[in-house]
């Protein structure tokens, strides 16, 4: 076989390997969504903040170092001490639930029953108002990520591939790390959703709000574990995107990213996240290998967009999304 057809294989693996990335920042999106019909404009940002926070930690960064300093005329920046990656992700992963927590008690509380615009208008508050609190806490500058996730090429694989086929493939282990995460985090939450009491109350906020209330499940705290849930997501993502790009403050755009994989899964449905992810992981891949030198390149840009809209005119409720059929 031609070099040219192995060469498209690797990159349709490298493209399912990137649409899992993608995947794991649109499962937020779907969780809020499904709980309390809210889509979280601001779910690119809790990566992004979740991200700081983790670094901030682990490398014993004071927070607010720059607003310490420029009041009482200090110069302090960091403890003097390291803190251990895990110990460190348990602490960021407390300090996402007190988020949780905090928005629903200053925010969402005050919106129950409005509509959905409104709630969607907050988000986007919401989003700005994390991005310039990371700001202050933690830094703008780039910060490198190391929690010990091993990354580069995979040598067996390439050793395999090149025994095999005369072809050595290029997969980076850090990718690979990632597939195995959001396969288990899905699992589990598919799992939790299923067979737990939590996740069907969980389950029944989504179908009906009224009829949760009028048998005894509480609104806020659902609203608070499906938050903490998501931000527990948004950390997983931002660990990812963090070691692989760097901790900076474009990780919240992969939240655009993320509007393609919804629009093409649904935006009600946790398989859905994962198989829109792939299919825009794989398909600006290979439409960038196939039609982007007859084009000029950089088709990766606006692909998913346009593979979106297409969806939109024809299946609007996506791939796994329910369809909403309304009696006039």
């Amino acid at each position: 076989m031609p070099d040219q057809v192995f060469f498209a294989l690797e990159v349709m693996v490298n493209g399912l390997m990137v649409g899992v990335m993608y995947a794991l920042v649109a499962l937020g999106f779907v969780l809020i969504f499904k709980a309390s019909g809210i889509f979280n404009y601001a779910q690119g940002v809790m990566a992004l903040f979740a991200a700081l926070t983790l670094v901030g930690i682990q490398q014993g960064q004071v927070p607010f170092a720059h607003l310490i300093n420029a009041i009482f005329g200090t110069d302090i920046h960091h403890f003097g001490w390291q803190v251990p990656a895990l110990l460190a992700i348990v602490l960021t992963v407390l300090v996402m639930i007190g988020l949780a927590v905090l928005i629903e008690r200053i925010v969402l509380k005050h919106l129950v029953n409005q509509e959905p615009i409104i709630l969607f208008m907050a988000t986007i508050g919401l989003a700005y108002f994390l991005e310039g609190v990371g700001d202050l806490m933690w830094g703008s500058d780039i910060k490198v990520m190391d929690v010990g996730l091993p990354q580069g090429i995979s040598d067996s694989i390439d050793r395999a591939t090149f025994d095999w086929f005369g072809y050595g493939f290029f997969i980076d282990r850090l990718d690979i790390a990632a597939s195995i995460i959001a396969a288990l985090l899905v699992a589990a939450l598919i799992v939790f959703s299923q067979y737990t009491r939590e996740g069907r109350a969980l389950r029944a906020v989504a179908d009906d709000h009224q009829a949760a209330l009028s048998v005894g499940i509480s609104l806020r705290f659902i609203w608070v574990l499906v938050w903490s849930i998501a931000g527990f997501v948004a950390l997983v993502a931002g660990i990812m995107w963090g070691a692989k790009s760097g901790v900076q403050f474009s990780l919240s755009l992969i939240a655009l990213k993320a509007l393609p994989v919804l629009m093409l899964g649904g935006f009600t449905s946790i398989p859905g996240a994962i198989v829109g992810g792939l299919i825009i992981g794989m398909g600006e891949k290979l439409f960038e290998f196939i039609v982007g030198p007859l084009v000029g390149g950089a088709t990766e840009n606006w692909f998913a967009y346009v593979l979106a809209l297409l969806f939109l005119v024809f299946r609007p409720q996506g791939l796994f999304g329910e369809k909403i059929i309304e009696r006039v």
